[in-house]
């Protein structure tokens, strides 16, 4: 649960300080992004690779070695001077995360089957919102009292500690690695795919649908994955073996990952810039206004979805937390002319946070129940990256939404009008109601 802790306060933490960064070091928007991209990127590529390698050499190896990388990732952006290496220390912390959180996952898995793993995965749903609640809260008061750097050294006791406790309290039961051998080639396949589909994403924003730089990285990640596919069936021991998309629990719950991270993990990026650019709110007003909704997520995700894992199982909690996703983004789509916070914002909220909570956890519990458990790694692997995949791909097209559909259009600045941040949470919003058809339609009524 640590490790979950710490990847979501590092991501929620960093957006907070983003302008105090772009400020100190007279940054560009481009190098802004990428402050943020190249640890999108790293951490999606690897999530796959670091998920297989867990078992084959030892998930307690991993989560060490994953800790370790992380750290020092977070000494380099911290006492990085310019855009070069503070971009390299957030590269170098992404690979950690990639190797620190499906370790973390694949140990939660094995250490509690059956019954238990209902509470265990609640823990794990409640540490991510937690980690998000204390990097929105903090990361603005760290920045404004300390500087940024410390935004990054706050993150390296927890991780030094991790590192160091987790030969003492993780289980030690090696990997498979002295039978397998390791999928070189489609290892190397697979990464770059995914990372030429979260370039295209990344660049869908900017440079528009049709760019050349969106069409190439498109075509480029989609010819690798059917490249990796092929590498897949003629290897003795692939990295992904492909008879588990003949089952249909796990084809179905990546496809419904896949969805469903491009509807959750996008609607926070969404509500973030609708308060500051909509609303007009300061950024600390903002980061307050955004405390009720992890506060929520935390209680829902400890009191709450337990219960409503055992009543209603994985499947059906999915759909439930879908749907009040799709609920909360359509009362912000509303957007009257005189918004009040409490009456027009905070419900909505409320709404979307609980429907996270209801529906991230059962997705990856899914998962992970349609494989067996020597592929541990793997099944968290797979989660975590099929959701990092659709968080990357509906950002950039529901900023796009937003963006094409701003009247008057975005300034130089990249301001979003009320009007496009209602088409872009109503797109949210008609994601998340497909993604629940999905879900019940392939996985409820097959259960």
């Amino acid at each position: 649960m640590s490790a979950q802790f710490v990847v979501m306060l590092d991501t929620s933490i960093v957006n907070v300080a983003l302008p105090s960064i772009q400020n100190d070091l007279g940054l560009s928007p481009a190098g802004l992004a990428w402050v943020v991209n190249a640890y999108v990127l790293a951490f999606g590529a690897l999530l796959l690779l670091a998920g297989r390698a867990a078992d084959i050499v030892g998930r307690r190896t991993m989560f060490i070695v994953g800790a370790a990388v992380f750290t020092l990732g977070s000494l380099l952006a911290g006492s990085a001077s310019g855009e070069g290496a503070l971009v390299t220390g957030r590269v170098v912390q992404g690979i950690g995360a990639a190797a620190l959180s499906p370790a973390a996952m694949s140990l939660l898995l094995l250490t509690f089957p059956g019954t238990s793993r209902a509470r265990a995965m609640s823990a794990w749903g409640a540490a991510s919102t937690l980690g998000g609640a204390t990097g929105v809260a903090a990361g603005g008061a760290v920045a404004e009292a300390h500087g940024w750097s410390w935004i990054f050294f706050a993150t390296v006791p927890l991780t030094v500690a991790a590192a160091l406790l987790a030969p003492l309290v993780l289980d030690a039961s090696p990997g498979t690695g002295a039978h397998r051998r390791f999928d070189l080639v489609g290892s190397a396949t697979i990464t770059a795919a995914v990372l030429a589909l979260s370039q295209a994403a990344l660049n869908l924003p900017v440079h528009g649908w049709s760019s050349p730089q969106v069409l190439a990285a498109l075509a480029l990640g989609l010819g690798l994955l059917v490249l990796f596919v092929r590498v897949e069936r003629s290897v003795p021991d692939p990295l992904v073996p492909l008879d588990i998309f003949g089952v249909r629990a796990a084809s179905s719950g990546l496809a419904v990952a896949v969805l469903g991270g491009a509807a959750r993990a996008s609607t926070f990026v969404l509500i973030a810039l609708y308060l500051q650019q909509a609303l007009l709110m300061a950024p600390a007003a903002a980061g307050l206004a955004m405390l009720p909704t992890s506060v929520t997520g935390l209680a829902v995700s400890v009191l709450v979805l337990p219960r409503v894992l055992r009543s209603l199982g994985p499947e059906r909690s999915m759909v439930v937390g879908l749907v009040l996703l799709a609920l909360g983004q359509l009362f912000l789509m509303r957007g009257p002319s005189e918004m009040m916070y409490a009456r027009d914002v905070l419900p909505g909220l409320l709404l979307v946070a609980t429907g996270v909570a209801l529906s991230f956890t059962p997705t990856t519990m899914v998962i992970a129940a349609a494989m067996p458990a020597e592929r541990s790694g793997l099944a968290s692997g797979l989660a975590s990256s099929s959701t990092q995949i659709g968080a990357s791909l509906g950002l950039a097209v529901f900023t796009a939404i937003a963006m094409h559909t701003s009247r008057p259009g975005p300034d130089a600045t990249g301001l979003v009008s009320p009007e496009g941040f209602s088409a872009a949470f109503l797109a949210a919003a008609v994601v998340a109601l497909t993604t629940a058809g999905t879900a019940f339609v392939f996985l409820v009524r097959r259960t």
